[in-house]
């Protein structure tokens, strides 16, 4: 009898357990995304899960929800205040400038897939601890550059199979095109202050901007007849913003400008962009976003230094495949399952499945001493496309019966042909 008196515990709120099934979609997101990554000549990079507080206040920016309302902050017993690591750019730029990367060949492309920790109000598609894949291109400032980053992440989006889907780009200048542009904004949304959401009246002084894409539908309203960015760029910034597109268009990828695009980090500047269904109107459908920081790593101590990256949240990702029946019942984690019967039949049965495994052929027993046919059901649940029937008296004759689980039509080999049954004649390995 249980007792009642021990807590039973759970995963705490916003976070869960990666079961077989789950893992298996994720392996495949990143695996397409390794692949990705390697085409357009990305190196993997792996900075630690915590970091300096301070670091994400000075890089994210000290105004925005992730520093204000969403890291999680602690003192560890030496007294350095610390953080769990809430976005991988600042983490990517704190490396590059401490292991003197700048000496590198620019620019340095790094990717990198790792748990990102929020605390916010947990919803569809999002954690407070998720796995996120992402891309940095440091050391040059070239539309080129841009596009490829952008492409690099729509093809990893077409890879997957998705359909459906459109890029959102945007222009957001510089410190020096704001200089001109925010106090309009603002003049903009002053009047209707008392109206807007109590989120977005806080932001209208520190960050205007997060305004005009604010999905709040007290907010909303007024976002029609803002001013916008694009109309008070510089020649220079304008320019640049058109050269991103030539080269979007040289790549034939397709995109929609979104003047009200901004992204929520401070950091960001010129080129913004989120790829997102082609149906969304929703704060939470982004499966893919990023953008130019070109002021970045300077406002973490180090020399002006250009940047351009982008995140992808595997777990947003692959709630996108499944809303589009692209994820197959393939988690099985072994393609036979194999049924002793009889004295002696389980050693000579993990003697085979053995054989089968160094052979690359996934195999296992079915355990527990339990009658042929309810082995036989555990091999149909399993999900194992072939049984192996290894009874006492056909194994005595140097014999196994194979079974297909899927027709039910089984056969004899003999033991010493094992390996070669399942690989030349019925045995495929299952290909995304």
């Amino acid at each position: 009898m249980a007792d009642s008196s021990v807590r039973r515990f759970q995963t705490p709120r916003g976070t869960r357990d990666l079961l077989p099934v789950d893992y298996t979609v994720h392996a495949r997101i990143l695996d397409h995304a390794r692949e990705q990554a390697r085409l357009a000549g990305f190196g993997f990079i792996e900075p630690p899960t915590f970091e300096y507080a301070d670091l994400f206040a000075r890089g994210v920016g000290e105004g925005t929800d992730i520093v204000e309302k969403e890291m999680y902050i602690f003192d560890d017993r030496g007294g350095d205040r610390l953080a769990l690591r809430p976005e991988g750019t600042a983490s990517v730029c704190r490396a590059y400038l401490q292991h003197g990367m700048a000496n590198l060949s620019q620019p340095v492309k790094l990717a990198y897939h790792l748990p990102i920790f929020r605390y916010e109000r947990p919803q569809a598609g999002r954690f407070r601890q998720h796995t996120q894949f992402g891309v940095e291109a440091i050391g040059v400032r070239d539309p080129a550059l841009d596009a490829e980053v952008i492409d690099l992440g729509w093809r990893l989006a077409e890879s997957l199979g998705l359909r459906d889907l459109k890029i959102l780009l945007n222009s957001i200048g510089d410190i020096e095109d704001r200089r001109s542009y925010v106090p309009r904004l603002k003049a903009h949304f002053e009047p209707h202050l008392e109206q807007i959401a109590p989120d977005d009246r806080g932001r209208w002084d520190r960050a205007p901007m997060r305004l005009l894409d604010s999905k709040d539908e007290r907010t909303r309203p007024f976002q029609e007849g803002a001013p916008i960015i694009t109309d008070h760029l510089r020649p220079e910034s304008a320019a640049y913003y058109d050269a991103v597109k030539v080269h979007l268009e040289a790549l034939g990828i397709p995109f929609e400008e979104r003047p009200t695009l901004v992204r929520g980090l401070d950091y960001y500047t010129h080129t913004v962009f989120e790829i997102v269904p082609a149906e969304a109107d929703g704060s939470q459908v982004t499966v893919l976003a990023g953008g130019r920081y070109d002021g970045l790593i300077e406002q973490i101590g180090g020399p002006p230094t250009p940047g351009i990256g982008f995140g992808m949240g595997i777990e947003r990702m692959a709630q996108q495949l499944r809303e589009q029946d692209l994820v197959t019942d393939d988690a099985s984690a072994v393609d036979v399952l194999i049924a002793a019967l009889g004295e002696g039949a389980d050693v000579a049965a993990s003697r085979i499945a053995g054989e089968l495994r160094r052979n690359g052929i996934a195999a296992t027993l079915a355990f527990g001493g339990r009658s042929l046919k309810a082995q036989l059901r555990q091999a149909n649940r399993s999900g194992a496309r072939f049984a192996l029937i290894a009874g006492a008296r056909d194994l005595s004759e140097g014999q196994i019966t194979v079974r297909n689980l899927e027709s039910s039509e089984q056969w004899s080999v003999g033991l010493d042909d094992v390996v070669g049954a399942l690989t030349d004649v019925t045995y495929t390995q299952p290909q995304d």
